[in-house]
């Protein structure tokens, strides 16, 4: 039993550390990708992206896990035939489900174009991306298989290869687009078939490992025979993996309402198609930001919610009790600093990224999200492990759909503004049901409100204080792109210099929380002492 409790642990380990990295490659090439195509090219890629975020998403989340533990429990009492049904079975349905989809984009792609806002820019792109829609099967298939067989290193290899080759051939082709003056559809078409290259490598990552795998041997060698009713795994199917799907799509989804709505609202207000496109390219800078903020800030906070789940295995209440609540205490000491600070920079970021300060405003409110994405993905987690597996869902589904509404009310009065402040309630009002269930669930959230926000304070005090004094200095520089990085970073460091010390000198966590998290405990143990 230790042996294989061992073994869960490393594959989940492997998984986790393979995820960070294709989260944190996801999080950080959109940067160069604007550089090279400007506010257009980054237009034309971000209307698409969320197509392609949720395709991946299907293929590295829900199906690949529903597959996963269907297998496993074959696997575990040694019933081959029912896990090559289950294989054959998965192929084939999602093989079904990615030819329709391949069929609705490809073919379709004129009028989704249109309803995103420009059909002579976005047309191409969209027909590009849905070449991949034929490969995720294999991808999601194979990988549940590997999974369910307690073989992690083939899915975390072929997630980590097939982010790297999409980051690739974006760039490539966003680079020798420009370059030749093939332009920005050209760039982001290129761009977004890096989801089929990508997924290439993956397959055949996948394909390669199933010759040292003792478990595709076996279902190999086991007669076509078929004990369970396809009807029966389809179900099961569906019901583990439409949950995880859905917890999964919480930020793609809300990019695909951005792609339908903010160009469009602002037409409907008189913009011209050309500014509005422009204006909708800006505002697509926040995304990398964010996306990196959350990196950060939910990484530590997710790491305790598997041994949250173990202890609700093993009976432990209090230990689960506990464990939910430092993941809280952990979000709130990691999200709200990251809000802050990036709100306090948005506007050097801004320049030291992409050029200009365009959209910055845009970029300090959206710089709020942060917190409430992350509350909603560890409460997410939480509410997960306590068995709550369809209210995270729920949630989600409300949380989009006031995203659409607020979009709706705010662009025509605040243009990319607006869309903002419409993301920043959206997710807002996902944290508060999350949390609002969870509190009814967990006998006690107890976070320190007061150290918690005196430390924010010094924090952003901080930073504002360092952004003047740096601005101020580098205002003759010649070079305003080396000035603002000298400024952002400059404001960076100092705030959370000033945010550890007040951390450590606070207490806000205390040392036996900090035993449910070894890293930090190592190393705010030696801080400590």
């Amino acid at each position: 039993m230790e042996k294989i409790q061992r073994s869960f642990l490393t594959g989940a380990l492997i998984l986790s550390a393979a995820t960070m990295i294709c989260r944190f490659l996801g999080a950080v090439y959109r940067i160069p990708y604007q550089n090279i195509t400007g506010n257009e090219g980054m237009f034309v890629y971000s209307q698409v992206y969320p197509l392609y975020s949720v395709l991946l998403l299907l293929a590295t989340a829900g199906f690949p896990l529903a597959i996963s533990k269907l297998i496993s429990e074959r696997v575990a009492s040694e019933d081959w035939a029912s896990a090559k049904q289950i294989y054959h079975v998965s192929m084939t349905v999602l093989f079904v489900m990615g030819s329709i989809g391949f069929l609705i984009l490809y073919f379709g792609a004129p009028y989704i174009a249109t309803w995103m806002g420009s059909k002579e820019l976005l047309t191409l792109p969209i027909q590009a991306v849905s070449f991949a829609l034929l490969l995720i099967p294999f991808t999601a298939t194979l990988r549940g298989v590997y999974q369910g067989q307690q073989e992690m290193m083939p899915s975390a290899v072929s997630q980590v290869s097939e982010q790297l080759v999409r980051v690739v051939t974006i760039l490539v082709c966003a680079w020798y687009a420009m370059s030749t003056g093939l332009g920005v559809v050209y760039a982001g078409t290129g761009a977004v078939f890096g989801a089929t290259t990508g997924a290439c490598i993956a397959v055949l990552v996948l394909f390669l490992y199933r010759r040292r795998s003792s478990g595709f041997k076996n279902m190999v060698m086991t007669a076509s025979s078929y004990p369970l009713r396809h009807w029966d795994v389809l179900k099961a199917l569906f019901a583990i993996s439409i949950p995880i799907c859905i917890n999964s799509l919480l930020y793609p989804l809300f990019g695909l309402v951005d792609s339908f709505t903010i160009s469009n609202f602002l037409v409907d207000e008189n913009w011209s198609i050309a500014a509005s496109i422009n204006e909708k390219g800006i505002y697509d800078r926040g995304g990398p930001l964010l996306q990196f903020a959350a990196f950060f800030a939910t990484g530590i906070a997710l790491s305790i919610v598997p041994a949250m789940t173990t202890a609700k295995q093993q009976g432990k209440e209090k230990d689960v009790f506990q464990r939910a609540n430092v993941a809280i205490r952990l979000t709130w000491m990691l999200g709200l600093p990251s809000s802050i600070g990036l709100a306090v920079i948005a506007m050097p970021t801004n320049v030291m990224l992409f050029k200009d300060a365009a959209g910055s405003d845009t970029l300090t409110i959206l710089a709020f999200s942060t917190i409430f994405v992350t509350l909603v993905v560890t409460s997410a987690g939480i509410l997960q492990g306590l068995g709550r597996v369809m209210l995270p869902a729920i949630t989600i589904g409300v949380a989009v759909l006031f995203k659409w509404v607020f979009n709706y009310f705010f662009i025509p009065f605040w243009d990319i503004r607006g869309a903002a402040v419409a993301t920043v309630l959206a997710y807002a009002l996902g944290a508060i049901i999350n949390l609002f269930v969870l509190k009814r669930s967990v006998s006690s959230i107890d976070i320190p409100w007061k150290k918690l926000f005196l430390s924010n304070i010094l924090l952003a005090g901080a930073a504002m204080i360092v952004k003047l004094l740096l601005m101020e200095w580098t205002s003759g520089w010649e070079s305003e792109r080396i000035a603002m990085t000298v400024t952002s970073l400059g404001s960076v460091i100092v705030g959370i210099m000033i945010y550890i010390w007040a951390v450590l000198r606070f207490r806000l966590i205390e040392d036996e929380e900090l035993n449910l998290v070894p890293k930090l405990q190592k190393w705010l143990g030696k801080k400590r002492k």
